[in-house]
């Protein structure tokens, strides 16, 4: 019997808890987040409400439950420390230590490991503490570029000229409200292609791969609007994405691989858990827009809802060093996750109202929802993530358009997610940079 706790409450962790209980690995689930998820709390054995960067308290529940393993959904309490105050109590953690974490706590520290083993992988960059020499980079970089928050920003920390910056006076004022935290911050120049995210499980030693997924930033159809954490995902049967060719998806998986084995050249420190690197193919090749240190959301529900192999066993294969030996498969179909969101968000997301669904669907996963006098309430973030899985596209967008549609609520959705017309145009807008 293994006990095993989840950290954090969003579609994420419900995709996690689901595959832990599927497991044919005698287990008993705990959870520890700031709102009771009901999904997943169908699932536990017991839930501790908490805040999930709270490292001394989730210690000493881990100690008091007797938990063997501790899988940790979101970024913040890997930066803060909380697998390596864990493993000093012997729980073994799915995700990494604070010191190879930083690889997304730290936009410059990912970058410059990146230098170190594939520099090729990396845009003309500067870091910044101040507004002086902006400008002037700025125009060095043709006036085409993006300014990065030099840290954890829940995807929202990054503005792009042409899209969320009109002007060198916008990006000024974005600059200055940085400053003014006393924050720090890079200026990249702006990569021209399509985005793709390859997640790798790394026990250390060893990586093994996930099929690539393609998300999606911006709040409105056609992507338009303010960046947010992800409006929905899809992926194909074959693993791949249209406008990807092998030699793309190899390069990602070396770039992973290269990139987990630096980090413990720097630290000392080895890399385990699930390493996220995002994409961009380029007219110059494959790039990388940033890591993140642990399952992407939506991207674990497309991946983890196709899942062959027993996922508690490739996690603890993951902890105990033997990745190697771990068959990781997935199903040949394709997936469609649309996420339905409180209307104005991510600026100024209503909250507080009902949300009526079908809770008992296993294609629906609950994000950003309490439980209040019997009825779902939404809390202001993604709300729900529907998955539709099929092994034809089309039909797996049309599942998921369909059952996203009759959640009900103050909430909108992207329909043109996983849409044959949205992947036609961004396959040819691949071809012609391609020429």
């Amino acid at each position: 019997m293994k006990n095993v706790l989840v950290l954090g409450s969003g579609a994420r962790e419900v995709a996690i808890v689901r595959s832990i209980s599927q497991s044919l690995i005698e287990n008993s689930i705990f959870c520890i987040s700031k709102d009771i998820n009901p999904q997943i709390s169908r699932l536990c054995k017991d839930y501790f409400v908490s805040d999930v960067e709270a490292v001394s308290s989730i210690v000493a529940y881990s100690k008091e439950k007797e938990i063997d393993l501790a899988i940790i959904g979101p970024e913040n309490p890997l930066a803060s420390g909380v697998v390596n105050e864990l493993e000093m109590v012997g729980v073994r953690c799915v995700g990494p230590k604070k010191e190879v974490a930083m690889i997304e706590a730290s936009k410059s520290f990912a970058r410059t490991i990146i230098d170190l083993c594939c520099p090729e992988k990396n845009p003309k960059r500067r870091e910044f503490s101040s507004a002086e020499g902006v400008e002037e980079f700025i125009k060095q970089l043709g006036g085409e570029y993006v300014i990065k928050f030099d840290g954890l920003m829940g995807g929202k920390g990054v503005r792009v000229s042409g899209e969320h910056l009109k002007d060198i006076k916008e990006a000024l004022d974005y600059v200055g409200e940085i400053v003014k935290v006393g924050g720090k911050f890079l200026i990249e120049e702006k990569l021209v292609g399509e985005e793709f995210s390859l997640m790798s499980f790394v026990d250390g030693k060893v990586c093994k791969h996930m099929p690539v997924v393609q998300d999606h930033k911006r709040a409105y159809e056609g992507d338009s609007g303010p960046n947010t954490g992800g409006m929905g995902t899809y992926s194909f049967e074959n693993h791949s994405l249209p406008f990807l060719s092998k030699k793309n998806i190899s390069d990602a998986q070396k770039t992973n691989e290269l990139v987990a084995k630096q980090l413990f050249k720097e630290t000392g420190t080895p890399y385990v858990g699930v390493l996220y690197g995002g994409f961009m193919l380029t007219k110059s090749g494959v790039k990388v827009i940033e890591y993140n240190a642990r399952f992407g959301d939506p991207e674990a529900m497309n991946v983890l809802s196709i899942l062959k192999s027993d996922f508690l066993s490739v996690c603890m294969s993951i902890v105990g060093g033997s990745l190697e030996k771990q068959e990781v498969c997935f199903e040949r179909l394709a997936t469609v996750c649309k996420y339905v969101v409180p209307v104005g968000y991510p600026n100024k997301p209503s909250r507080g109202f009902e949300v009526v669904c079908n809770q008992n669907d296993s294609s629906l996963f609950l994000a950003s929802v309490m439980l209040k006098d019997k009825k779902l309430i939404a809390c202001g973030s993604r709300t729900a993530a529907v998955v539709g899985k099929s092994s034809d596209i089309k039909q797996a967008e049309s599942f998921a358009e369909d059952k996203i549609s009759k959640i009900s609520g103050n909430l909108f959705h992207r329909k043109d997610i996983g849409t044959k017309k949205l992947i036609d145009s961004r396959t040819k807008r691949m071809k012609e940079l391609l020429g």
